[in-house]
């Protein structure tokens, strides 16, 4: 696969809020790590910011807001997670709320993600494809991958049926599109191309010339 870049942007990651949330997230997987929790609490942290959040929006603003007091959610917490989660995710919580923090949990989930992602030598694959790829081109791709970076892929697949066929891999700020609609916009421009050097050739070939 030939890679082509993908242009960066600035994204909450390049904040200081970021930096903060980084330095929550480390101290979180090493007591994490410590305990062998840290794919249990990766998980609910992602279903409290994915899934909860998602079908609870007024809870996220709840957390977040800096004009409710610390004890208001703290009973929150308490009334609506904590028999659910994790005993050292929800006191990570806990410690959260007394420094006014709740309103990074999101980057604090990417954040956990990626360090625990260093920490196993894994790297996130997005990939697009036209049709659900098989569990054959799933292991061929794995495998290219792993060659490619020297680290275990995690695929995260989607559906997208504008590419009429084969596949979009974004590894980080690389993206590798071995799509049939690429293929057609390529073939597309080469055509444009073609025809307007040769329009413009046959213009210069006909065209009067000055001193005749």
């Amino acid at each position: 696969m030939t890679p082509t870049e993908v242009p960066k942007h600035e994204t909450v990651m390049h904040t200081r809020d970021a930096q903060i949330a980084r330095v929550y997230a480390q101290a979180l997987l090493n007591a994490a790590t410590r305990q062998q929790k840290a794919e249990t609490i990766l998980a609910q942290l992602h279903l409290l910011v994915h899934d909860l959040f998602a079908a609870q929006p007024l809870l996220e603003k709840f957390l977040s807001s800096r004009a409710i007091k610390r004890h208001q959610k703290e009973q929150l917490l308490r009334s609506a997670l904590e028999n659910d989660l994790d005993p050292t995710f929800f006191d990570f919580l806990l410690v959260l709320n007394r420094h006014d923090r709740l309103d990074l949990l999101r980057a604090i989930w990417l954040s956990f993600r990626d360090l625990q992602d260093e920490r196993l030598r894994r790297i996130r694959v997005k990939v697009r494809s036209a049709a659900p790829l098989s569990e054959a081109q799933q292991q061929q791709l794995q495998k290219e991958l792993h060659d490619d970076f020297g680290l275990e892929p995690m695929l995260e697949s989607r559906i997208d049926e504008s590419l009429l066929g084969g596949m979009v891999v974004q590894v980080g700020d690389y993206l590798y599109d071995g799509s049939v609609r690429s293929s057609l916009d390529r073939a597309r421009k080469q055509l444009l191309t073609r025809s307007n050097y040769v329009i413009q050739s046959w213009r210069d070939r006909f065209s009067p010339h000055e001193g005749n």
